[in-house]
C-alpha cells in the first residue's frame, strides 16, 4: 500500500462583508478586513446619489481589493429626498461647520445600509461586517457614532438567525477614532493608491463637453479629505476643480 501522511485540511478564510461607498474611509476598512486574512465581498448602495462617480470608484475599489463578489444594490432614496445629496437642495461651501447635522446628512443612510449590509453577511456567511464610519471627522452625522454601531450590533444580535443561535455578527469600524491624517497615513502603509477614491459631494466639470469631473474643493467631505493629507504630510492625489481651504 502506498505510504500516507494525515496532514490537516487547509482552513478556508473568512468571509467580512464590506460596505464599499467609493470613499477613502471605506477603502481603508476594506483593505483592514483584507489585511486580516478575510475574504472580502463588497456592497455598495446605489441610492441614486447626486456624486454618482463615486459608484465607479466603488466598482474601481472592489476589483482592487480582490473581492471575490461585489454587490452594486440600486435603493433610490432620492424618493424620500430630504438630503442634499438626494434631492434638490444646495450643497453647503462655506466651510467645515463645527456645530449641528449638516444638510449633506442622508436621514437614517447608515441604518437603512446596515440592514441591507447584514442580510448579505447572514446570506454569505460573514461573522463581520465592516464600515467606514469615524467619529472624529464626521461632519456631525448621528449614525457614524459608535453609540450607534453599539445599538447597531446589540440589535444585529437579536434580528437574525446567526444572532439567535449564538453566533453573533460583528460590526467592525477599524477608522472609528482615527483623524483623516491617520486614515490618510493608513491608505499610505497600506499601499492603496488613495486617487481611486471619490469624497466630494458636488463633482465639477473638468471643462466644457468633458465626461470627466473633479472634487469641487470646496464641500465639506473636500475640505476634510485635503486637510488630512496635509496634516499626515502626503501628497494629495485629488483632482480638485478649486485648491480646499484647510483651515475652515
Amino acid at each position: 500500500m502506498p505510504e500516507t501522511t494525515d496532514t490537516a485540511p487547509e482552513t478556508a478564510p473568512e468571509t467580512a462583508v464590506v460596505l464599499i461607498s467609493g470613499g477613502l474611509d471605506s477603502m481603508v476598512a476594506g483593505a483592514l478586513a483584507r489585511e486580516a486574512g478575510q475574504e472580502v465581498v463588497a456592497l455598495t448602495i446605489d441610492y441614486n446619489q447626486r456624486h454618482r462617480v463615486e459608484l465607479e470608484r466603488a466598482r474601481a475599489i472592489a476589483a482592487m481589493l480582490g473581492a471575490k463578489r461585489h454587490i452594486l444594490l440600486p435603493l433610490d432614496l432620492s424618493a424620500f429626498g430630504g438630503s442634499a445629496l438626494t434631492a434638490d437642495i444646495e450643497v453647503p461651501k462655506d466651510g467645515v461647520q463645527p456645530d449641528g447635522i449638516p444638510v449633506t446628512y442622508v436621514p437614517a443612510r447608515n441604518t437603512i445600509f446596515l440592514a441591507l449590509t447584514l442580510g448579505l453577511a447572514e446570506a454569505s456567511g460573514a461573522r463581520d461586517i465592516y464600515i467606514g464610519v469615524n467619529a472624529l471627522d464626521y461632519s456631525g452625522y448621528p449614525d457614524c457614532r459608535p453609540e450607534f454601531i453599539a445599538a447597531f450590533e446589540d440589535l444585529a444580535a437579536l434580528a437574525t438567525r446567526e444572532g439567535v443561535e449564538g453566533r453573533r455578527i460583528c460590526i467592525r469600524t477599524p477608522l472609528q477614532y482615527m483623524s483623516k491624517a491617520d486614515i490618510a497615513k493608513e491608505a499610505a502603509r497600506l499601499g492603496l493608491d488613495a486617487g481611486l477614491s471619490w469624497s466630494c459631494y458636488d463633482p465639477a466639470p473638468a471643462g466644457y463637453m468633458s465626461p470627466v469631473v473633479l472634487h469641487c474643493g470646496e464641500c465639506d467631505s473636500c475640505r476634510l479629505r485635503a486637510r488630512g493629507f496635509v496634516e499626515a504630510g502626503l501628497p494629495d492625489p485629488t483632482h480638485y476643480a478649486v485648491t480646499p481651504d484647510t483651515s475652515r
